[in-house]
């Protein structure tokens, strides 16, 4: 029996410049206690589908077409969703109660003025006929379902004193607490870990066969696809391209728009020489000022950024409004790491892990309590923390900065003119037509018409905006680029065709990345070496291939564990995620076991890859033989 039906369905939005089709005649249905997949590129409808079956399309939207028949098992009887008032009573009755939704961000989804247990409690008073202490233990329950470590600790929590992977459990308890019939995940893992991301892929899959409900997962991860789905939908442009059985669409995918999405995903243990295929692809061609990339003295495969024993400490502050105590917090404990000149190398970690703070680190956007950051201009390794006037001004210039969410760090009130005139303008480069020209190349060798100069930002697509990310992060010709997670918040089909420029720019321009990121699939393609951080240490570093073949971490071993293959045959281990502790250092078996007190030292154990150990002292040791090869 089906859950939902979905027959013909059709979408317009109506705006001051017309009228426009999102969702044009889509059929599809979603059996009860299985799960389907609706899979495409954003803007290609697929949550304007989701909005429609839960009443919450947008005021300028209306269903023009179709029906959409949701069978309640509770009740018995069909009804017409499309044909129900939005905001009338019986959509309300089924809106929360029988079909539930998981947002894509939770912290935007959740109130910051309620806590957990209010914000969960408050859709069982609505839906289930309870009091509000009934409603209480409800919600404990439900958050003990979910896996929380703290069920009762949790009632009274805030979502800003929650990580992201809680957050994203309290929205599913709160989307569970009424036991609904159809559970629709809207990109529930695209902003998590991928050790976060199975733990939460997991919870969905036991939560379902626990309750028996269906779920309509709304992804462009054809990892998650693979793990989660019995059937998949493909969607582009509004319209339905291919659909069936899981095992069949990824044995023998048939229309060329799912072909050209299976090829643009990255995986672990491509060849070497293998290129994704994306959709659309870019081909920079570097003229005029950045041709040839920026001259430095240092040869290719020499140290051009070390770090030696770097520290930092953050003090953050616990308590209520009228009492709080100081809590140190330990992001880099005793870093040591090179950055070769001319390569890419990647550094991968949970959130938390210390990642984003050593990259700001190396950009001198923070300072560092212990050790030394030496940058080779070509004249010798100088102290980045000891940079003054024109010799930082020129450090700024040679090291720039590709940001996670190319939406916010792009100024909505600058056009994209203003955008790449700025670092040219404040760095004093060239005459006004100089840098009108420059700006035109940028343009150009990121694969945007000059012709969309004068637009704003809000009009361009999320891999546009990060073309345009790209692009002023080579304004000022530098020669290190610290790329923190450029292509986490991308499609499958953009996130390939900005790697693939970033692979071809480090070529044409001679450019060094230290490349940020999670996703050891991503990493494995474009990065030359790997360095693996937990807790603020790195805990392996090797070559790429090596590293991934063959880890020796403990904690590396399960990164790649948790990585959702795009392959039906290699699924996800679940049942061993409930047994590892991977991130707790003081529960790896030895010789990897660390404890309060202890250094970490990286240790040799085969050509170029390195371990973490603990030292045989709590004096700082020499810098290991990676830090100054």
């Amino acid at each position: 029996m089906d859950v939902l039906t979905v027959d013909g369905l059709s979408v317009d939005f109506v705006t001051s410049e017309g009228r426009t089709r999102a969702v044009d005649t889509v059929s599809f249905s979603v059996p009860e206690n299985r799960t389907v997949a609706l899979v495409g590129e954003s803007g290609s409808g697929k949550t304007v589908i989701s909005q429609a079956i839960m009443g919450l399309l947008p005021q300028k939207a209306e269903i023009t077409g179709g029906r959409m028949l949701f069978n309640d098992m509770a009740g018995g009887t069909a009804v017409d969703i499309a044909a129900l008032n939005r905001k009338g009573e019986e959509m309300r009755a089924i809106r929360g109660n029988r079909i539930a939704i998981i947002f894509q961000e939770p912290m935007t989804s959740l109130s910051p003025l309620h806590t957990i247990g209010d914000q969960i409690g408050e859709a069982a008073e609505l839906h289930r006929s309870v009091n509000a202490a009934e409603a209480r233990e409800l919600t404990r329950e439900m958050l003990r379902l979910v896996r929380f470590p703290d069920p009762a600790r949790a009632l009274n929590s805030y979502p800003f004193e929650l990580s992201g992977g809680l957050r994203q459990r309290a929205m599913i308890a709160m989307a569970m607490i009424c036991h609904p019939a159809l559970l629709i995940a809207d990109e529930p893992t695209t902003a998590l870990d991928v050790t976060i991301q199975a733990e939460i892929l997991k919870l969905i899959k036991d939560v379902q066969s626990e309750l028996s409900m269906s779920v309509l997962l709304i992804t462009h991860d054809f990892g998650v696809v693979a793990n989660m789905a019995d059937e998949v939908v493909v969607i582009y442009h509004g319209q339905i391209m291919e659909k069936g059985p899981a095992d069949a669409l990824f044995a023998n995918p048939q229309h060329a728009y799912l072909k050209a999405l299976l090829n643009a995903v990255p995986r672990i243990g491509m060849e070497p020489g293998e290129r994704l295929v994306p959709i659309r692809p870019i081909e920079p061609h570097a003229e005029g000022f950045l041709a040839g990339g920026r001259s430095n003295g240092v040869a290719k495969g020499a140290p051009l950024v070390r770090l030696e024993h770097v520290s930092k400490t953050f003090l953050t502050r616990k308590g209520g409004l009228l009492g709080s105590r100081a809590h140190e917090l330990l992001a880099l404990d005793d870093i040591n790491l090179t950055v070769r000149r001319g390569e890419c190398l990647g550094l991968v970690g949970e959130s938390g892990s210390g990642k984003t703070t050593t990259a700001k680190a190396i950009l001198r956007a923070i300072d560092i309590d212990g050790g030394k950051i030496h940058y080779d201009t070509g004249a010798g390794p100088m102290d980045v923390a000891g940079l003054r006037g024109p010799a930082l001004l020129d450090y700024r210039k040679r090291v720039q900065l590709i940001f996670q969410d190319p939406f916010s760090s792009l100024n909505p009130r600058m056009t994209v003119n203003d955008i790449l005139l700025e670092p040219l303008i404040i760095h004093e480069v060239g005459t006004p037509a100089e840098r009108a020209e420059r700006v035109r190349e940028l343009m150009r060798l990121v694969g945007l018409d000059p012709r969309f100069l004068r637009r704003y930002p809000h009009s361009f697509s999320g891999g546009q905006r990060q073309r345009i990310g790209i692009a002023r992060a080579l304004a000022l010709n530098p020669e290190f680029i610290l790329c923190d997670e450029p292509t986490s918040a991308l499609d499958v089909s953009v996130q390939a065709q900005i790697l693939n420029l970033l692979k071809d720019l480090k070529s044409e321009l001679g450019l060094t990345y230290l490349f940020v990121s999670h996703n050891l699939a991503v990493v494995d393609y474009i990065a030359d070496r790997v360095a693996v951080m937990c807790r603020g240490r790195v805990v392996e570093i090797g070559e790429t291939r090596s590293v991934v073949q063959e880890p020796l971490h403990p904690y590396t071993r399960a990164l790649l564990r948790s990585v959702p293959e795009p392959d039906l045959d290699a699924p996800l281990d679940f049942a061993a995620l409930d047994e590892q502790r991977a991130s707790e250092p003081s529960l790896w078996p030895e010789p990897f076991r660390l404890t309060d007190g202890t250094v970490p030292v990286l240790v040799e154990m085969r050509p170029g890859h390195f371990v973490c150990a603990p030292g045989a002292s709590a004096t700082r040791p020499e810098p290991a033989r990676e830090a100054i090869l």
